[in-house]
């Protein structure tokens, strides 16, 4: 396949209690009818992606991927930065990271799963690009397959008509996530808890200073063990929303929350900071204004693993300017707060905090109008003791006892108050 430089390049979605249910009754259908979640589709065997290379300079860069077998593959353009996203099938990309370390034309390269079926590559640019080919050809030895991607600069002008004119939505990433029906006006009997692996998939998250392990590994390892510990809990029903090295949009984690008729939600991360003598736990709520300079600097980075994903930004659906929503949303905040003091209160003592470990920022993955959320910092990679607690058994088993002891108080408080 030969694609020119001026084609559309292409080639093959109780938490509060009666109160809130009550109050949020009215935007039931609103919420229903705005979000869209694709159904779990079954795994197909993954093409292997054995080789890469990437050579060039910051006017062209190439591109090589090595197949066994012949890849479909799509290629778009995203702005705001200017981005080329490479879409496959299932690949494993059984090569080294380090073989498409960002060179030439490009600042960034990220790769990895989408969904049990697709897999993605994005390229993010230091000034406006465009591919001149994208094909696949046999290798010299007649039995492989090789991609090859050749980009060049071209101007502000020319991309932004690039982006306009090719016929593209970027679709909802595939969740493999079991999703019931939205249904606002039956509520569970058990209390039930969303258990949030953050990063996955191409989105790996940060990385270890002295072993190199992923956050998206440690968080699904942990967040697997304390869904365990906290379905040991009488009356309480916990669950993943994501299961496996997936990538869920933001929005979408929200979403399976909402659908699973959530009364917590509970994010899980391990981040990096430039400051390598910090360490311990920190629990984050929501806010339109951060807490401090590190609260708001760690959202803006959380804030964007979509941008990473090569996930196309859309408008979000209006808000109704309805009091039970303002209501509804003051009341979640209130209640987040609540569940923030919980944790903080259990693990003095008990698991290290940071000081000040209560803080707050505009998360989008903590926007769940009707959810009470926190997002966890269980410590960072970024510090060489956080980052051997966070790989031993036997201290993520204490943390998540002491999660579970501080959501059963907050449980408890809220079955006190008619929740």
């Amino acid at each position: 396949m030969n694609f020119t430089r001026n084609a559309a390049i292409s080639g093959g979605a109780g938490r509060l209690g009666a109160r809130i249910a009550r109050a949020s009754a009215a935007l039931a259908f609103l919420v229903a009818t705005s979000v869209s979640v694709v159904p779990v589709a079954h795994a197909v065997e993954p093409l292997v992606a054995h080789q890469a290379r990437i050579i060039g300079d910051e006017a062209r860069t190439r591109i090589v991927l090595d197949f066994a077998e012949e890849p479909e593959f799509d290629v778009h353009y995203l702005d705001s930065p200017a981005r080329i996203v490479i879409d496959f099938p299932a690949v494993n990309f059984a090569f080294p990271t380090s073989d498409l370390k960002p060179t030439g034309l490009f600042s960034d390269i990220r790769f990895g799963t989408m969904g049990q079926n697709s897999a993605r590559i994005v390229l993010t640019a230091k000034k406006p690009v465009q591919v001149s080919v994208a094909e696949t050809k046999k290798a010299d030895d007649g039995q492989s397959f090789r991609f090859v991607l050749d980009t060049e600069i071209t101007t502000k002008g020319k991309f932004a008509e690039l982006v306009k004119d090719q016929q593209w939505r970027a679709p909802a990433p595939v969740t493999t996530a079991a999703i019931t029906p939205d249904d606002k006006t039956s509520r569970p009997a058990e209390f039930v808890i969303a258990v949030d692996a953050g990063h996955g998939g191409i989105d790996a998250g940060a990385t270890g200073g002295t072993t190199g392990t992923e956050e998206k590994v440690i968080t699904l390892t942990f967040a697997k063990e304390l869904v365990e510990r906290l379905n040991r809990e009488p009356g309480i029903k916990a669950f993943l929303t994501r299961d496996s090295d997936t990538f869920l949009a933001l929005s979408e984690r929200v979403t399976i929350a909402r659908q699973n008729n959530a009364n917590l939600f509970i994010s899980l991360h391990a981040d990096t900071l430039k400051q390598k003598g910090i360490r311990g736990a920190t629990v984050y709520t929501l806010s339109d204004r951060a807490s401090d300079r590190q609260a708001q600097e760690l959202a803006e980075r959380e804030n964007k693993s979509d941008q990473i994903a090569g996930v196309a930004a859309s408008s979000e659906p209006p808000e109704v300017a309805d009091i039970l929503l303002d209501f509804t949303r003051r009341e979640t905040q209130a209640f987040s707060v609540t569940l923030a003091e919980n944790i903080v209160s259990s693990f003095e003592g008990q698991v290290g905090l940071i000081n000040n470990p209560h803080r707050y920022a505009g998360f989008m993955v903590l926007r769940a109008h009707d959810v009470p959320s926190v997002l966890l910092e269980l410590g960072f990679l970024s510090n060489p003791e956080d980052e051997k607690l966070l790989l031993d058994t036997e201290w993520r088993k204490k943390v998540a006892d002491t999660l579970a002891t501080a959501v059963g108080r907050y449980r408890s408080k809220a079955l006190a108050n008619g929740g």
